[in-house]
């Protein structure tokens, strides 16, 4: 593909290793050619480089394949992922995950990223339902923004909710940012 395609999670082959395409800019300054200015993250996550290519110069798009898998459990280092179809589970390192398995329970699907079938990238969906299991009473009083209080999930993770929320309730959680999106019926 030339590098004037090259989009933001896309994954491509430079210098003969395997990157994960992070953040995109594209600049055309006006009498000279236009570059594709990249930020590529290594599979295992240890190197980040940014890199620099002319629009028309070529780039090895890598095939990676999406699998819907369903999360079953996690422990310290990996969580577990089951294939619906075939129940081939599937174990991936937390890092993958990038600080966001604290919104995983158990029956929520996620899309798997593999290459040469090896787990390379997770991508959540993107809004997940949690049930509250401790919401401290809050008072209101004299705030210029609306009140918020913390509120701890099932899954043990604490966010920022609104004075009305309690427990029991169930909240949707937006994954990319972690944040209260509103209360589920």
């Amino acid at each position: 593909m030339k590098a004037g395609n090259i989009k933001k999670g896309t994954y491509i082959k430079h210098q003969g290793k395997p990157y994960q395409v992070t953040e995109t800019e594209f600049s055309f300054y006006g009498r000279g050619s236009a570059h594709m200015k990249v930020k590529l993250k290594s599979f295992d996550g240890d190197v980040t480089k940014n890199v620099t290519f002319k629009s028309g110069d070529s780039v090895e798009d890598l095939d990676v394949t999406n699998v819907e898998l369903q999360f079953l459990y996690k422990d310290q280092n990996e969580a577990v992922f089951m294939n619906p179809q075939t129940y081939e589970q599937v174990q991936i390192p937390l890092e993958l995950i990038s600080g966001k398995a604290d919104l995983l329970t158990p029956e929520i699907r996620a899309y798997v990223q593999l290459y040469e079938d090896k787990a390379v990238g997770v991508k959540l969906p993107p809004k997940v339902k949690l049930k509250v299991i401790d919401a401290p009473e809050a008072t209101a009083g004299n705030r210029a923004k609306a009140a918020k209080k913390d509120v701890t999930l099932e899954t043990g993770l604490t966010i920022l909710a609104p004075l009305f929320i309690k427990e029991g309730d169930v909240l949707v959680v937006d994954t990319e940012s972690g944040e209260y999106v509103s209360r589920s019926n």
